[in-house]
C-alpha cells in the first residue's frame, strides 16, 4: 500500500466517526472495543481499508486470507492512479464532451445546452413528446429532470423553463426494454459495467444493475435507488440488491419482481459495447460504464473514471466471502 496515501489518510481521518464506528461494531458484534479499534487500524495499514470498508465487508468476521481479497478504498485509489491519466478524465466528466467522443455508442438524439435557443429547441422537440435535461457535471443524478411537452402551453414557455435551468445537455428520452422496465418502470435502470484496460486488452471485472425506487426517475443509489450484481458471463442477476443503507432486497420492494435469477436482455451486446468503448481513450483504463437498454439494444449513458469499489462486494454477494482484488490483479499489471 502507498505509504504517502496512508499518512495522508491518517492525518485527515475523522476520528470522532471512527470511534462511533467502533461503538457501533461493539454493539453489533459484542467484540472488545480495543480489539476492534486495533484491527481497524491494522486493516487500514495492511489492506488500505477505511473504517467503513471494515464494517461493510465484515472484516471483523474474516480471516486475513479473505480480507486480502477485497478491493478496499485504498486499493481502488491505487487502481485509479495506475490506469487513469488525470489529463484525460475531463472527457468523462463533461457530458457534452463525452457524447461527442463516444458518439458511436450513444444511439439517441441530443443537443448541448450552450447551443440552446428557442429556434434550436423547437427543432429538437419537433418529433418528441418528452425530454431529459442534465447539468453539465451532474453527479448522483442531481439536477436531472424529465420534462413533457404537454405540460407547457406554448413552446416559448417550455423553452423559457429549460433555459432558466441552464442545462449542460438535453437528451431524447430512452424507451426502455420491457424486461428492464419490469424490474422498476419509473427510471432508466442502467447496467454499470466496469472495465480495465491493461496491456492493450480490455476486460470486464464486475457489473451491477442499478434500479430506481419509491417512484423516483433516477436509479442512482445515492438518490434512493439500489443495485444488484450481475453474472458477467450470462447477464443473470445473482444476488439481492442493496440500497444506500445496506438493506438487502431479494425482490424489488415496489414491483415485487424477483431479482435473483433474473435474466437481463442484450447482455452480450452491452458487454461488447463497453469492451470496445474502453479503447476509445486508452489513457482512461479503469471505467464504470453506465448502459441503458432500449427496446432495440444498449445505449451508452456515461463513463465514470472513479468506479465504486463496494457496490458488488456486499457480504451476501459472494458464496465464499471472497472479494474482487484477485481479479483485478489478474488483469492489471503493476498491482
Amino acid at each position: 500500500m502507498n505509504i504517502k496515501y496512508m499518512i495522508k489518510r491518517i492525518a485527515q481521518m475523522d476520528y470522532a466517526s471512527l470511534f462511533r464506528m467502533v461503538d457501533s461494531l461493539h454493539e453489533r458484534t459484542h467484540k472488545n472495543r480495543v480489539f476492534l479499534f486495533t484491527d481497524i487500524v491494522r486493516c487500514g495499514l495492511k489492506y488500505g481499508a477505511g473504517y467503513n470498508d471494515y464494517s461493510l465487508f465484515e472484516f471483523y468476521n474474516l480471516p486475513d486470507s479473505l480480507k486480502d481479497t477485497y478491493v478496499t478504498r485504498g486499493r481502488n485509489n491505487q487502481i485509479v492512479k495506475l490506469l487513469n491519466d488525470p489529463n484525460y478524465t475531463h472527457i468523462l466528466d463533461d457530458k457534452v464532451e463525452f457524447n461527442e467522443v463516444y458518439s458511436k455508442y450513444i444511439h439517441r438524439d441530443w443537443m448541448a445546452g450552450k447551443d440552446l435557443t428557442l429556434e434550436s429547441f423547437t427543432r429538437f422537440m419537433a418529433d418528441k413528446e418528452d425530454v431529459i435535461i442534465k447539468p453539465l457535471d451532474a453527479t448522483c443524478g442531481e439536477g436531472v429532470e424529465k420534462l413533457y411537452k404537454k405540460d407547457f402551453p406554448t413552446m416559448k414557455e417550455f423553452y423559457d423553463y429549460v433555459a432558466k435551468r441552464s442545462p449542460g445537455i438535453i437528451e431524447e428520452v430512452i424507451r426502455q426494454h420491457p424486461d428492464v422496465s419490469r424490474i422498476y418502470p419509473h427510471s432508466i435502470n442502467t447496467y454499470r459495467i466496469v472495465t480495465v484496460l491493461s496491456g492493450g486488452e480490455s476486460h470486464v471485472v464486475y457489473a451491477v444493475i442499478r434500479m430506481g425506487n419509491n417512484g423516483k426517475v433516477i436509479d442512482n443509489i445515492n438518490a434512493g435507488g439500489m443495485s444488484a450484481p450481475i453474472n458477467i458471463t450470462n447477464g443473470v442477476i445473482e444476488y439481492p440488491a442493496y440500497d444506500k443503507n445496506y438493506v438487502a432486497y431479494p425482490a424489488h420492494p415496489m414491483t415485487k419482481t424477483n431479482l435473483i435469477g433474473y435474466q437481463l436482455p442484450y447482455w452480450k451486446e452491452a458487454v461488447d459495447m463497453c469492451l470496445e468503448a474502453a479503447h476509445v481513450v486508452e489513457q482512461i483504463g479503469y471505467v464504470g460504464w453506465d448502459i441503458a437498454i432500449a427496446e432495440d439494444g444498449p445505449q451508452l449513458i456515461e463513463g465514470n473514471p472513479f468506479p465504486s469499489h463496494d457496490i458488488s462486494q456486499m457480504p451476501s454477494h459472494s458464496a465464499d466471502k471472497k472479494g474482487q482484488w484477485p481479479l483485478f490483479k489478474k488483469y492489471v499489471k503493476g498491482l
